[in-house]
C-alpha cells in the first residue's frame, strides 16, 4: 500500500463536524491524491502544506494545553509527521518526547482534521490529524520544557481559545455534539 493510500484511509475514518471541517476534509484529500510530498522534508516550511498529527489529551471534561515555546500558544501536544511514518505512530512518538508518557487513544482513528495557516517568520499550512488521548486530570507530565513553558489542564468551557489554535474551540464542540470527550 502506498504512504498516500494510507494517508486516505485515515481521512476516510473523519465524519466532519461542521462545514470548515468537510471543507478542509475535502481539501486534504485532493492534496494527498494530488502526489505531492506529504511530510515535511526541512524544518520549517519544506514543503509548504505538511502533516501534523495533534493528540489532545482529555480527561472528565478537562483538556490538557501547554503553553508552546515557539508559537506563543496555548495548544494540545502534537508534531510533524516525519516521511513515511504512520500518523498514529507520530503521536506515540511525540506522546513519549513531549510529555514523558505512552500514548492512550480515545479511539484508534482521528476525530478531527484541519489545515491552518501557521504564524511566525515562515508561515505554512498545517493539515492536522487531531487524535484524542485520555489523560489524567489530577497530574500535570512530566512534560519537555525545550517545547513548553507551562503545561495546564482547562475545562472545555474555560480553554484560552484566543491563544490557541483557531479550530480547538470548534474540536471541542464536535466532541460534546458527538460525545466523543473522555
Amino acid at each position: 500500500m502506498t504512504y498516500a493510500r494510507t494517508i486516505a484511509q485515515e481521512l476516510h475514518h473523519i465524519r466532519p463536524g461542521d462545514v470548515l471541517e468537510l471543507d478542509h476534509l475535502a481539501r486534504a484529500q485532493g492534496w494527498v491524491a494530488s502526489g505531492a510530498p506529504l511530510c515535511r522534508l526541512r524544518p520549517p516550511a519544506t514543503p509548504p502544506m505538511h502533516l501534523v498529527s495533534y493528540f489532545p489529551v482529555m480527561d472528565q471534561g478537562n483538556i490538557l494545553l501547554g503553553a508552546h515555546i515557539t508559537s506563543g500558544l496555548w495548544l494540545p501536544p502534537g508534531g510533524h509527521v516525519d516521511a513515511g511514518e504512520h500518523p498514529r505512530d507520530t503521536v506515540r512518538r511525540e506522546c513519549l518526547e513531549e510529555l514523558r508518557a505512552p500514548a492512550r487513544f480515545l479511539q484508534d482513528t482521528p476525530l478531527f482534521l484541519t489545515i491552518a495557516q501557521t504564524i511566525g517568520a515562515q508561515p505554512h499550512e498545517d493539515v492536522s490529524l487531531w487524535y484524542g488521548l485520555q489523560g489524567d486530570c489530577t497530574r500535570l507530565p512530566d512534560y519537555d520544557p525545550r517545547e513548553y513553558r507551562d503545561m495546564r489542564w482547562f475545562t472545555f468551557a474555560n480553554a484560552p481559545f484566543d491563544e490557541s489554535d483557531p479550530n480547538l474551540e470548534r474540536f471541542l464542540l464536535k466532541l460534546a455534539e458527538q460525545s466523543l470527550a473522555a
